[in-house]
């Protein structure tokens, strides 16, 4: 087995990679940064999202699990302190795989170039210092004309980050869906939105037409790019999928609770 580790720069997540990396060699296993079958990230989720963007183009071959060095994350299931017990579960068992839904995002620019990328939180596409107008499309029909900040798609993992805090729904990990959520809309006798989440399955296409500006800002999870002229953003359930090595079992929504209802990792 190749195992990569991919940790952030506190103290405390360097120490914890010395540590991990110098007992699964002494069992063995290969530490290897070219074609790992599995990768551990330590620190939070957003060491995590940074190490998937990372190895992105591998998904269908590469494992990943988390060690959180600070508060608990959605991604980071072990803590700091149980790293002789992962390094158990990694040389002497197989883990169960658990595949989280990715949201595929293409845009297309005023040049008519197109980009492509994949999420595993959520995607926005905004303006900053003005309104942004759009028409939004749901496969090839039209949904609403949108005027308001901005417009987020996020996965099912995403909802508990950025679309949470708009107010939008949280979903189960587990359920292959997207949801979109418009950012402050304006309503009046022009624009009519529906400003309420809305949950789209697999095989739907949410196109947003946005009008011609060259200042939209599109954020793909913790990746932001500015001043782009974007005349088409579509999203849809990726084909590809995130594992996730799971040694043990877990609770989304114990998860939730312990993230957002009671103090301390319980």
């Amino acid at each position: 087995m190749k195992v990569w580790i991919q940790n952030n720069h506190k103290k405390l997540s360097q120490r914890i990679a010395e540590e991990l990396c110098a007992k699964l060699v002494q069992k063995g296993v290969q530490i290897a940064e070219l074609d790992p079958d599995l990768v551990i990230t330590i620190g939070g989720d957003g060491t995590f999202l940074s190490t998937f963007h990372r190895f992105s183009n591998r998904l269908a071959k590469t494992k990943f699990v988390g060690i959180h060095t600070g508060h608990l994350g959605f991604y980071t299931d072990w803590k700091d302190s149980e790293v002789d017990d992962l390094v158990d579960n990694i040389t002497h068992k197989e883990p169960e795989v658990t595949l989280f839904p990715l949201l595929d995002v293409k845009l297309t620019m005023e040049n008519l170039q197109s980009s492509h990328f994949l999420s595993l939180n959520e995607s926005v596409l905004k303006r900053v210092s003005q309104t942004m107008r759009a028409e939004v499309y749901i496969d090839d029909d039209k949904f609403e004309r949108f005027r308001g900040d901005g417009i987020a798609i996020s996965t099912p993992t995403g909802s508990t980050a950025y679309t949470k805090s708009i107010g939008g729904a949280l979903v189960d990990p587990t359920i292959a869906v997207m949801q979109f959520n418009e950012i402050a809309p304006i309503n009046n006798r022009v624009y009519r939105t529906v400003n309420s989440p809305l949950i789209l399955p697999r095989g739907q296409v949410v196109t947003i037409i946005p009008d011609q500006q060259d200042d939209y800002v599109v954020t793909i999870d913790n990746l932001a790019n500015a001043n782009q002229a974007v005349i088409k953003a579509q999203y849809q359930i990726a084909q590809e999928q995130l594992q996730m090595a799971t040694y043990r079992p877990k609770n989304f929504w114990v998860r939730v609770r312990n993230a957002f209802l009671v103090d301390g990792d319980q």
